[in-house]
């Protein structure tokens, strides 16, 4: 009896030799109605029952069918305007009104600010006296000029008479452009009064009320940011990319696109808020840093995401899910059907003789509510999906029937399951989503 209980457990492909001892504790009750079918009582016209008459453990599985899974990646990001500002007075005073509501949309170029401009009116004012003084001042040196000319080409004069007229005329047209340009500067430092919005976008809040005194080094006002799009950043592990280029270098792993001049790959993105809400609006990203970012040890990734309504805001956490990837050829079970074990993670299989047979697996990456096998099931497989309660116990009968997954709420009902058809014919494949 014992050896024909050692023996079926090796041949479940479960244990190796080195770990049978801890297998044994685990199953030393488990394994008791093993004992007794082995002394023959699955043998008979009885093998269709469970042991003292009552009928098999009905137990629900899919079939796992390799194809290609869908890939997401989810990271934790935080959203932030795609332009972002500070509005400052670019000369000192008295700031006399504000003129935008604090929060309100604002266009480029509309004005936000009128600072006390009488001082600047006079600074223009004496900047544009200036400028006709040296007016006056370069004809008088012109018309000089002009009448010495004849004068020296008859040599009637010296040569340092005429040379010291033409010195003035240029000496006086050099003061006349730099009045201009004290005017210009004065005329600059006046519309400067009025300090617009240099971008348009959403305002902030007022860092000045009427009557404070605005200078050089106390000049912000308030801060605009563009909302439409916005962008969402988010890190992206030094591991995670190492993992991503390894399975791309294998084939194991699908991306859309191509990579772009500015690092990204053709993800398409979707956000879903610290509700669990899914944000409707999907984007893409628009940067992927090619170093490592030397304060988070990972990768810095931008995504932009249409906001034309403004429901989303800066500053806001959120889950980035990057989707468009696949990987090819690859098994998923529910997560239902995972079981943890003090060996790992297994999952039961019912073989072709409708046994339940339990399989180490490895898994790696998340996909539609389904984990991705890398090893321990193959193609075709039939894997207990509900029903552990009820079987559990390695080499059991059960009889198994097509896995039927909830209704989700406000779904239509889902169609009541095929019949189990007999453990002589494969049960009824079930695609793993």
């Amino acid at each position: 009896m014992k050896t024909n209980l050692l023996s079926f457990v090796t041949h479940a492909g479960v244990l190796s030799s080195s770990r049978l001892p801890q297998w044994k504790a685990v199953f030393a009750l488990a394994t008791l109605p093993l004992a007794l079918a082995a002394c023959g009582k699955f043998s008979g016209p009885e093998a269709n029952a469970a042991p003292g008459g009552m009928p098999l453990p009905e137990v629900a599985v899919i079939t796992v069918q390799a194809k290609a899974q869908p890939v997401e990646m989810e990271y934790t990001g935080q959203t932030a305007g795609s332009r972002e500002t500070e509005v400052r007075a670019r000369v000192g005073g008295i700031l006399g009104k504000r003129l935008f509501e604090e929060g309100a949309v604002v266009s480029a170029g509309a004005a936000l600010y009128q600072i006390d401009p009488a001082t600047f009116q006079n600074q223009l004012a004496s900047a544009e006296a200036n400028v006709a003084v040296a007016e006056a001042r370069t004809n008088q040196t012109r018309r000089e000029f002009a009448r010495l000319a004849p004068l020296a080409s008859e040599k009637a004069i010296s040569q340092k008479e005429f040379d010291d007229s033409k010195s003035a005329v240029e000496s006086a047209e050099a003061s006349l452009k730099q009045a201009q340009a004290q005017a210009n500067e004065a005329r600059l430092n006046l519309g400067y009064t009025k300090v617009v919005a240099p971008i348009g976008g959403t305002t902030g809040v007022s860092a000045k009320s009427e009557g404070s005194l605005v200078s050089a080094t106390d000049s912000l006002l308030t801060t605009i940011v563009q909302t439409n799009p916005m962008y969402v950043n988010f890190s992206v592990s030094e591991g995670d990319m190492l993992h991503m280029a390894k399975m791309l270098k294998a084939g194991q792993l699908n991306v859309p696109g191509k990579k772009a001049a500015n690092g990204s790959l053709g993800f398409a993105v979707t956000v879903k808020l610290a509700d669990g809400s899914t944000y409707p609006r999907a984007g893409k990203l628009n940067f992927a840093s090619e170093r490592v970012n030397a304060q988070t040890g990972s990768f810095d990734v931008r995504a932009e995401i249409p906001n034309p309504d403004g429901a989303l805001r800066p500053g806001q956490f959120v889950r980035v899910n990057l989707g468009g990837a696949s990987r090819p050829n690859s098994l998923s079970v529910p997560q239902r059907a995972i079981i943890d074990s003090p060996f790992g993670k297994i999952v039961f299989v019912v073989n072709k003789e409708d046994k339940l047979e339990p399989h180490p697996v490895e898994l790696d990456g998340w996909t539609q509510g389904q984990w991705i096998v890398t090893k321990g099931l193959k193609d075709g497989d039939r894997v207990l999906v509900d029903g552990y309660i009820k079987a559990h116990d390695p080499g059991m009968l059960v009889k198994p029937v097509p896995f039927v997954p909830p209704a989700l709420p406000g779904a239509p009902a889902q169609a009541p399951a095929a019949p189990t058809p007999s453990a002589s014919a494969p049960a009824a494949t079930v695609a793993a989503k």
